[in-house]
């Protein structure tokens, strides 16, 4: 553009005749003056452009290291966000929890004049005593009478409360109307090194099925271990943390401390005058009740899951009123609990469940170290040990055998391990058993169908009297609403 210019002012100077005096070279100097004149203006004007063109380039320049590194930063917080759970929360979730209802019913019948549940409930164990422990279990998830029954609507609220926590609440209400709060609690979200912390009124995670609410059980009762020695489940008002490391596989370790409630495991006199008359200790101040567990689940491949674990609950106070030769007679002590258990699962290829297969598992062994705290017919034995033990176990397993329909068959037993030692002599009990088939229709994720069909040999005193019986239950599970999912 520039030789352009220069061409034309060139090219205006020759088209005008050679001067020929004075004045025409008057004229070619002011013609000469003008052309460097337009020469510096143009030339002024290319680096002005120049100089713009320069900044606008740096300009660009620096707004794209801009947006690169807001770009890196939004990433590194979005990363963050998802490995600590922050971030989750949102509109909906934040004000509308979600809500579901469950609705549990069957058709039963034994051949014991329908008090087979209650005998389930009763099993005897060495160190159940009485005055103090609920008939049946205390608990309307065992309940049923020949024909039909309604077990409980189960009513869940749960949702992200604000980026820090999650909270859930369950109540049951059953067939007379009756409201039980089952879980009511809260769960961190955000707290690093992967550490969590639970509180509030909930379902310990020791083992795998105690968590477990009634329509997420794979047969339609509890199993006789969990069912005689927790009352069903081993649940409390506490505080859990559990710790989940960076490992290779799934690790998981856990500690809870509970106020100690309960109607079997821990349980205490709670009549004033039964334990001064027996000289039982009043109730310590809670905590009472404590655990600990770790669970293992290595890396099998994708269809296939295993998990192992191992659990103990301590409760630092628990009493009864037992016997000794027929005389009544008050005890006094701690109670201690271990457990193992084994989940494996396998995820079939196949469409609907079949295929799928499921094998559970676990052993528990319960120990009370009780001291005579009362009796009248010898009080020198008053202050002497006794020592009252029980374990059993439960196998179980199903198998998709089609689309939807799945077969199971479980084990379980009570009192293998079933004595008493110490002051008032050793004495050794006999065991109880059951054999449960079932067989599972699930039209969709929110409904099931389930014949249960069981006998069952049920110890029902320390002389080793056994009644056997037979029943079944037909029974439903209905799912209204958005549900928490399960865990594994």
């Amino acid at each position: 553009m520039k030789r352009s210019l220069l061409g034309a002012a060139v090219a205006a100077t020759l088209a005008v005749p050679l001067p020929a005096s004075a004045a025409d070279s008057a004229d070619t100097a002011e013609i000469k003056r003008m052309i460097e004149q337009m020469k510096a203006d143009y030339e002024q004007k290319i680096e002005a452009l120049e100089q713009r063109l320069k900044a606008t380039e740096q300009k660009a320049e620096t707004a794209a290291d801009t947006a690169e590194d807001a770009k890196q930063a939004s990433a590194a917080s979005t990363a963050e966000q998802k490995r600590s759970g922050i971030g989750a929360l949102t509109s909906g979730t934040g004000f509308n929890p979600k809500m579901s209802v469950i609705l549990d019913g069957n058709y039963y019948h034994d051949d014991a004049d329908g008090e087979g549940t209650e005998l389930l409930g009763e099993a005897f164990r060495a160190g159940a005593g009485h005055g103090h422990e609920e008939e049946g279990g205390g608990h309307a998830h065992g309940g049923a009478d020949n024909g039909f029954n309604f077990r409980e609507a189960e009513i869940w609220f749960g949702a992200t409360v604000d980026p820090y926590f999650d909270a859930s609440a369950t109540l049951a209400v059953d067939s007379d109307g009756d409201v039980e709060l089952e879980e009511a609690f809260f769960q961190t979200r955000a707290l690093p090194a992967g550490f969590k912390v639970k509180a509030g009124k909930f379902f310990s995670d020791i083992g795998y099925i105690n968590r477990q609410h009634p329509h997420e059980w794979d047969f339609t009762d509890q199993n006789l271990v969990h069912q005689n020695l927790f009352g069903f489940n081993l649940a409390d008002t506490g505080m859990q943390v559990t710790w989940l490391p960076e490992l290779p596989f799934y690790t998981l370790l856990g500690f809870e401390a509970f106020q100690g409630d309960q109607e079997r495991f821990g349980a205490l006199v709670e009549d004033e005058e039964e334990r001064e008359e027996l000289n039982i200790d009043d109730e310590d101040d809670g905590p009472r009740l404590f655990t600990g567990f770790i669970k293992v689940a290595p890396d099998l491949g994708y269809n296939h899951a295993l998990q192992l674990g191992a659990f103990v609950a301590h409760s630092t106070q628990s009493q009864l009123i037992g016997e000794i030769d027929e005389e009544e007679a008050g005890f006094d002590g701690d109670q201690t609990l271990w457990g193992l258990d084994l989940v494996y699962k396998y995820d079939s290829p196949r469409p609907h469940g079949a295929g799928d297969f499921v094998l559970q598992s676990e052993y528990l062994y319960d120990q009370k170290d009780l001291k005579l705290t009362a009796f009248e017919a010898d009080p020198s034995l008053e202050g002497r040990d006794r020592e009252f033990t029980t374990d059993g176990w439960y196998l179980q397993g199903w198998y998709g055998i089609a689309p939807r329909w799945q077969l199971g068959l479980r084990y379980d037993v009570l009192g293998l391990t079933n004595e008493a030692e110490g002051v008032g002599g050793n004495e050794d009990f006999d065991e109880s058993d059951r054999w449960t088939l079932g067989l599972t229709y699930r039209p969709s994720e929110f409904s099931l169908l389930r014949f249960n069909a069981a006998t069952a040999d049920i110890v029902t005193n320390e002389d080793g009297d056994t009644e056997g019986f037979d029943y079944f239950y037909l029974q439903y599970i209905l799912s209204l609403g958005s549900h928490g999912a399960h865990k594994f």
